[in-house]
């Protein structure tokens, strides 16, 4: 029985949801031959303040490259 767990940032839509699972559902059957109705995909979503990334919270460090795009 696969069982895989995406974590992601918070913010994916209902369709963006259901085509992870679709996709990752055909990839491990088309990869390991497993039966997809074996196969159970959980998606997290996190906050991007409980995420780190680069060294910084995830919001710290999205909004500080979104500035520095902005800056000319």
């Amino acid at each position: 029985m696969p069982y895989v767990n995406i974590q992601i940032t918070k913010g994916a839509n209902r369709a963006q949801k259901a085509d992870l699972v679709r996709d990752v559902t055909d990839s491990l059957v088309r990869v390991l031959g497993k039966n997809p109705e074996h196969i159970h995909v959980v998606i997290q979503e996190i906050e991007e303040a409980d995420w780190g990334y680069a060294g910084q919270l995830t919001d710290d460090y999205r909004r500080q490259s979104a500035e520095r795009r902005d800056d000319p």
